[in-house]
């Protein structure tokens, strides 16, 4: 800024000085003009005398050092007094002035300081006559010019000395109080406070340091509550499966080697916001249970482009590193066409083999285009994750789902040195219902390619074991639920699938918290929803045809026709996700939910209270919680489920020790949870007496029956699933890859 102001002082100065500099030329030049009229008679008349003292007179105005009249012969014939002594002989610089008849106009120093010189020819029309000199004294100019620069620096000093303390003060109040609290922040942290950002205003200059010391210390606390959870279970000789414990697992196991996982779902989906490019985490327990396995070796996820952003984050390679705020592994983004997403989505994988696996009485679809659009897409997968492994040395491909059933025994057979696991999220019909596809041996073939099959129980592992045995030449090794089609063995395993569980924080917090405070929030989420009752109940479904909620429906309108105690004391709150709504059966489905909710609810409702609330909409996981943790039962009625993860996210939920889970005895959860109401789906009057038994199961038994369930999810968590597929898949051995010889490359090259 003092740079600045002495530039502006330096310019200012010029032009003023220039401007009196001009202002005297002016002055000067029309002094002489004035005075010529006067003198060209007198000198034309040689009236010298005359002339003297026209000079003298002239001689007294201000700032006018001297005049003098010279003839045409450089003679002086008038000059001031002293006017010899102040300029010396300047006969010879008016030559110009008597032999062409310019005018002179300059500045020059004499003996006393600088002079403007003003020298106009004397004239009548015979020719010039003489000239005529006014000398005007210029130090004013310099004296105005010391003085202006003598105001500049005093003005520029003066603004130094505001701009240094402003900023001072600017730093000390909006600098160095926000950062003495962050000092005091993260002393605290570092003591063992809790991590969260301390508020230092709205300034806009500290959002990306906030945001990056919040990240630090959010890494700070997790990493520290996972040191003393461990500590804890070494102390109590525990073997729980922490995000932190698997982590250390996988890059023990790995080695060098990288993990690839594929999934038709992408873990992290980019989308246009105002201002910007956002990002989102699908709800999906398989992001919380793979990515502690990327993050740890710095894998590669392949999964289908479904965001409306994902093109514009990718590099020319289609990668792009993620988590977005914390890279730690890479996420590739298969882009497919609408033809391929309806063959292969829409049609073959969910028109043909979900129901297929499915036993709900839900005829499957096969067409032929359907699976020729699956092949290819399994393909270009294919393709893709070859490439991306190029480079590796006897990398881990872990592939999700029924979607790339032929994705094994093509990577198998282009990379046999890779271990290669399939995990199989839904069931696994019997050999006769699987039979009904007319390209299973092909399916079967496909899946048969990787070294490891999973499941979520034994039954379906049996089911598939049963299935190869008939329909494909194998042999069938039972003792170890192996295959060993064609000198190739693939093993057949269970791997129940679950959800993260709450830290130990949030067990304490959870201990120390009033337990009536469920009730109240219940009261206020019905508020919410227009509806007064005393008992809750809840279900969280996709509107799939497999969920049977239709049924559940039909078992609260006949709970409510035989306990009419119940009537405007009971509502279940049913949240259904809009699912697959390009397909006709789903928009079916959809509205025969909707249309069964209202029948229901004319038939009992009031005022104030309707037995069904049907929430058909998109809900976030933070959403759907408040509603675990204070509904008095959670309702899943399954018809055909692999799993069934709301089964255990209700349990986990649950920190009250409170709460009944009614089960299906169709989903997989069932195996686990013992403790909860194990019903069959399609007994409507099962289905009533054990909603009664729910909100009638005294409170002591609610607490040991969900104490036994939470347990069982804790000690089985999703991290000990990835754990468990982890162990078994790096414990196969592969062919080692050996390097071809030199010659032989060499000869290749040049071919």
């Amino acid at each position: 800024m003092a740079a600045v102001s002495l530039a502006v002082a330096y310019y200012q100065t010029r032009a003023e000085t220039n401007d009196s500099r001009r202002n005297l030329q002016r002055h000067a030049l029309s002094l002489a003009e004035s005075l010529t009229k006067s003198a060209e008679p007198l000198i034309e008349s040689r009236s010298y005398r005359e002339l003297q003292r026209l000079v003298e007179r002239v001689a007294g105005r201000e700032r006018i050092a001297g005049v003098a009249i010279y003839a045409a012969t450089g003679q002086a014939v008038a000059a001031t007094a002293g006017l010899t002594a102040l300029v010396g002989n300047s006969a010879e610089r008016f030559t110009g002035v008597l032999e062409d008849g310019d005018t002179r106009d300059e500045f020059l120093r004499g003996a006393l300081g600088p002079l403007h010189l003003a020298a106009i020819p004397l004239r009548n029309d015979g020719g010039i006559l003489g000239a005529l000199a006014i000398y005007h004294a210029a130090g004013y100019i310099d004296v105005e010019s010391a003085a202006l620069w003598r105001r500049a620096l005093i003005g520029v000093g003066i603004q130094t000395i505001l701009i240094a303390g402003i900023t001072l003060m600017a730093l000390r109040w909006g600098v160095g109080g926000p950062m003495q609290r962050m000092t005091v922040w993260l002393r605290d942290l570092r003591m063992g406070g809790l991590a969260e950002a301390p508020d230092i205003g709205n300034q806009a200059e500290f959002e990306p340091l906030t945001t990056e010391v919040s990240r630090l210390a959010s890494s700070l606390h997790q990493a520290r509550a996972a040191a003393e959870q461990e500590a804890q279970l070494r102390n109590t000789a525990e073997s729980q499966w922490t995000t932190e414990r698997l982590r250390v697992f996988v890059q023990r196991r790995l080695g060098g080697s990288r993990l690839f996982a594929v999934s038709n779902r992408e873990p992290y989906e980019h989308f246009y916001k105002p201002g910007g490019i956002g990002y989102s985490v699908p709800a999906s327990g398989l992001v919380t249970a793979l990515e502690p396995i990327l993050r740890a070796c710095d894998g590669t996820w392949i999964a289908q482009a479904t965001g409306e952003a994902d093109q514009e984050t990718v590099d020319a390679n289609g990668r792009v590193r993620v988590p977005p705020d914390h890279p730690q592994y890479t996420l590739r983004r298969v882009w497919l066409t609408p033809e391929e997403e309806k063959g292969f989505y829409l049609g073959f994988a969910n028109e043909g083999l979900w129901p297929l696996c499915h036993l709900a009485h839900t005829r499957p679809t096969f067409r032929a285009e359907d699976w020729q659009c699956y092949r290819e897409v399994n393909e270009k997968f294919a393709q893709v994750l070859l490439n991306e492994m190029r480079d590796e040395e006897n990398p881990v491909v872990l592939i999700q789902d029924y979607h790339f059933a032929l994705l094994p025994k093509i990577i198998k057979e282009k990379r046999p040195d890779a271990r290669v696991a399939i995990f199989w999220h839904i069931p696994w019909p019997n050999a006769e219902a699987f039979g009904i596809c007319p390209w299973q041996r092909e399916l079967l073939d496909g899946l048969l390619g990787a070294d490891l099959v999973g499941f979520h129980v034994q039954a379906h592992c049996n089911n598939f074991l049963q299935t190869a045995d008939r329909a494909l030449e194998s042999r069938i090794e039972w003792e170890r639920f192996a295959v060993n089609r064609k000198g190739h063995h693939t093993l057949v395993r269970p791997f129940p699938i679950s959800v993260a569980t709450e830290t130990p924080e949030a067990e304490k917090r959870a201990d120390s918290k009033d337990h009536d405070l469920p009730h109240m929030e219940r009261s206020r989420l019905l508020a919410k929803l227009g509806v007064r009752a005393s008992f809750m109940g809840i279900g969280v479904d996709r509107v799939d045809y497999t969920k049977g909620i239709l049924e559940r429906f039909r078992a609260v309108e006949h709970f409510l026709e035989n306990f009419p105690a119940y009537r405007r004391e009971f509502t279940l709150v049913q949240i259904g996700s809009p699912s697959r709504i390009h397909i006709k059966s789903y928009q079916d489905l959809m509205d025969q939910a909707l249309a069964e909710a209202e029948r229901i609810n004319r038939r009992f409702q009031t005022a104030d209270w309707r037995p069904i609330v049907f929430l058909n909409r998109q809900h976030s996981h933070a959403e759907i919680l408040p509603y675990y943790k204070t509904a008095d039962l959670c309702f899943v009625t399954s018809l055909h489920d692999g799993m069934n993860l709301v089964a255990k996210e209700f349990v986990a939920a649950r920190d009250d020790e409170q709460g009944v889970l009614v089960l299906s005895r169709f989903a997989g959860a069932s195996h686990e949870l013992a403790d909860a109401l194990i019903i069959n789906p399609y007994d409507t009057e099962e289905m009533a007496n054990a909603l009664l038994q729910a909100l009638e199961m005294d409170p002591e038994e609610r607490r040991v029956r969900m104490q036994r369930m939470r347990a069982i999810v804790k000690e089985r968590n999703i991290y000990r699933w990835a754990g468990n597929i982890m162990e078994e898949l790096c414990q196969i051995r592969t062919p080692i890859a050996r390097p071809k010889p030199k010659l032989v490359r060499t000869f290749m090259a040049r071919g």
